[in-house]
């Protein structure tokens, strides 16, 4: 970062402590999981004397259905899909998100930003790769915390490599990029922090209820499609070592469609409060 991106360092000076915070609170809660995992086996935290699990428990293990939440992949991947994580997530979204554009109209202060002169491409630019930046930051946070768990713990490693955790993680990105591209939409055209902070909430909280309503009532399956918890399947990721691409891209090209229209009405809108 340089003195050609001064938007860009002043939303992410604006918002460190709270930044650092979220950073923090990722690293505890996935060592958290970790220390779990290790301690206490999944046998034990399910004892099901081989019976199925119910469905709706796939969407907590973050997995299509071949992954168990009773397996080290999938107590692994509760933590990268617990709301609690899912909460971490949205909060930093949100809160870059609803700064793009929203936030400056809704105080009144867009055109001094705009005075400089700053073009509107730039603005969006910006202050979209501050969000980016934030949200990978957590991500790998949460990635690198994990990645450390496994690799101390011999149990763990035996069913889960180190290879499977760095792909849950770019995995995850994927998932906050799709989150990331409707809440700029919003933003782009919106007059109020608080649309930007609903459109968050409904992707990322409404979205995870979709998702586990659909595997637990099998009329609402076609929910799913819908859902980008469908989609981003870190226990999948897990448990096979690898990205599962065609997911990938779904995450990616909605979050890219996001961008583009942001964009487009970002161009196209009256910027006066």
């Amino acid at each position: 970062m340089t003195a050609r991106t001064p938007l860009l360092r002043l939303a992410l000076r604006r918002r460190r402590r709270m930044l650092v915070a979220v950073v923090v609170g990722a690293v505890a809660f996935e060592a958290l999981i970790v220390v779990v995992t290790a301690t206490v086996s999944p046998d034990q935290l399910f004892p099901t004397a081989g019976k199925r699990l119910p469905s709706a428990y796939r969407a907590f293990s973050g997995s299509g259905g071949d992954v168990s939440i009773a397996s080290y992949p999938g107590l692994l991947g509760a933590g990268l899909t617990h709301p609690f994580w899912i909460a971490l997530q949205l909060t930093v979204i949100g809160s870059f998100a609803a700064a793009a554009v929203a936030s400056d109209v809704e105080s009144g202060t867009i055109e001094l930003v705009m005075v400089r002169p700053v073009t509107r491409l730039r603005l969006l630019a910006e202050r979209t790769a501050a969000l980016l930046l934030a949200s990978a930051a957590v991500t790998a946070a949460a990635t690198l915390t994990v990645a450390a768990g496994v690799a101390l713990t011999p149990g763990i490693h035996a069913e889960v490599g180190i290879r499977g955790v760095l792909a849950a993680g770019l995995m995850g990105f994927g998932f906050t990029f799709c989150v990331t591209g409707p809440a700029l939409a919003v933003s782009a055209a919106g007059r109020r922090r608080s649309q930007v902070l609903g459109t968050v909430v409904a992707v990322g909280a409404v979205g995870f209820a979709l998702h586990v309503i659909a595997l637990a009532w099998s009329p609402a399956g076609a929910l799913r499609y819908v859902s980008p918890f469908h989609y981003y399947a870190p226990g999948d990721a897990l448990a096979q070592g690898t990205v599962l691409w065609s997911q990938f891209g779904v995450l990616v090209g909605v979050g890219a469609a996001g961008l583009a229209t942001a964009h487009v009405l970002l161009n196209r809108r009256d910027l006066a409060p």
